[in-house]
């Protein structure tokens, strides 16, 4: 059975933090529900960028997904308050499927609950919130996968790829986009 995974779009989402993830898993086969935070499916990010969600949270909120992956970005503090939001971070994390979080987004897995007890990394303008975070570049503890910000996002969907498929996949992926990193 082909695998799942829900990329949540909102408002002053960092746009490569996005793209990178739903690029990435496609090259995967990996099937990417493009979810709108919001009631819109058009949904600007941080820098302008307009890009069409494929469902409304809304619709696909109960739906069970292999992973749920949350870029940053300053849309990340409208996102606090969204408690089917957390529910969904929340569901994937007690069902033992991946959660994936970068830049601000780890913020959400402290607003869940799930920081707490895991290893993670994340964006240095959250330090005051997420003190214990690592500096790296990616941090993978467990089914929960964090990373820093856009200059990270490859490195952060290619880990997505590892986890959900396997290491020759995101190795062969890497290779075909010239990816010139060990990872």
């Amino acid at each position: 059975m082909k695998k799942r995974a829900l990329i949540l779009l909102h408002p002053g989402f960092e746009e490569m933090e996005a793209v990178a993830p739903i690029d990435l898993l496609a090259r995967a086969e990996i099937e990417v529900v493009q979810a709108s935070t919001s009631n819109a499916t058009l949904v600007t990010g941080r820098n302008g960028i307009t890009m069409q969600a494929t469902h409304r949270l809304a619709d696909v909120a109960a739906d069970e997904f292999d992973a749920v992956i949350l870029p940053g970005g300053p849309g990340i503090l409208q996102l606090r308050k969204n408690p089917q939001i957390i529910e969904c971070l929340q569901r994937n994390h007690q069902r033992g499927k991946l959660i994936a979080c970068i830049c601000a987004a780890p913020l959400l897995l402290l607003d869940a609950e799930i920081s707490p007890n895991i290893a993670y990394t994340a964006h240095p303008s959250t330090l005051n919130e997420l003190p214990e975070a690592r500096q790296q570049s990616v941090v993978r503890d467990g089914s929960v996968i964090t990373s820093r910000g856009a200059g990270t996002a490859t490195e952060f969907a290619l880990s997505i790829v590892r986890a959900l498929r396997d290491e020759n996949c995101a190795q062969e992926i890497a290779e075909s986009i010239c990816w010139p990193h060990s990872f």
